[in-house]
């Protein structure tokens, strides 16, 4: 049997309140210390934030001042303004600035082919192969992150030496090819751990093979860690100084971080202008290639491998 509701109990149902006779909703109010501990916080970033550019404007402010005035006035603004400075640095040298830069687009080019390949591979085989002493050959791979590159800087130069590639860009360019960055490694098998092995079962029962897992369903999951390898190896190679001074003696081969050297002279003295103008241009591609990837960046590699 059920029950019959009341009338006065169907009137006062909340299905039946009006929204003018509602109870109005309590506002949070935050208390004043919240609001200061927020300004504060926010204070403190931005103060941060702008000593840490605080270099990079200097030096942007600086490649518009005559070089009398780049150290004499401490101000960002310049009060005798010039682009005479970019005129000048981009012809120098003994080539046109864009030689320099395109040298370096050469070896940043073929670093991020020859880490995405090798080092995806690489990633596949410590993630999804078994294979004898797997483990062990990981942990040298590990141990080798902390290697520094002066201890393995002389016998590469012995050994590129003797082969006739000093003087040319494959001893920056071929060392990518054998998967000598362990960190990209490192990276790509911790996402290729996380993606789910019902996805290569099922790909084993329709026929495929590890050549077709790894290329129809590793590598479009892992754009997000391939996109990072990208950046990160674009960012370092671009700035790489060491290894380029180290292979490359050719002025004819210099790429921009050796190019920016040569504004300075043995005496010290410099055409800080000219030098802090070609810098400006060199930040460039850095600033660009961050801009396209930085979403890439944001997301992580952390995925499920299911959509």
């Amino acid at each position: 049997m059920t029950e019959l509701m009341s009338p006065a109990a169907v009137t006062d149902s909340p299905a039946n309140v009006s929204p003018s006779t509602r109870p109005p909703r309590r506002r949070r109010v935050r208390l004043p210390w919240v609001r200061l501990r927020t300004l504060t916080k926010h204070a403190v970033l931005i103060a941060v934030g702008l000593l840490m550019i605080y270099p990079l404007l200097w030096m942007l402010a600086s490649s518009f001042k005559p070089d009398a005035l780049i150290f004499s006035e401490p101000g960002l603004i310049p009060t005798d303004f010039t682009t005479d400075n970019y005129a000048q640095g981009w012809n120098a040298l003994s080539h046109p600035f864009s030689h320099y830069l395109l040298n370096s687009f050469l070896v940043v080019a073929g670093s991020i082919v020859g880490n995405l390949v090798s080092c995806s591979l690489a990633a596949y085989a410590f993630a999804r192969l078994n294979f004898r002493l797997r483990r062990l050959w990981f942990a040298m791979m590990l141990i080798s992150i902390m290697l520094p590159i002066h201890v393995i800087i002389v016998p590469q130069y012995v050994l590129f030496s003797q082969i006739g590639w000093l003087n040319t860009f494959l001893p920056l360019i071929v060392p990518k090819l054998l998967a000598t960055d362990s960190f990209f490694i490192f990276l790509m098998v911790q996402f290729f751990r996380g993606v789910p092995r019902e996805l290569d079962e099922a790909a084993r029962i329709d026929g495929a093979g590890h050549a077709r897992i790894f290329v129809g369903i590793m590598l479009p999951l892992a754009a997000p860690a391939l996109a990072t390898t990208a950046i990160f190896t674009f960012i370092w190679t671009w700035n790489d100084f060491f290894s380029q001074l180290i292979f490359l003696t050719d002025p004819d081969l210099y790429t921009v971080p050796i190019a920016l050297r040569a504004f300075l002279d043995s005496t010290g003295e410099s055409s800080w202008g000219a030098m802090f103008a070609m810098s400006i241009v060199s930040l460039i591609p850095l600033f660009v290639m961050f801009l396209l990837g930085q979403r890439f960046l944001v997301r992580g590699i952390a995925t499920t491998g299911l959509k």
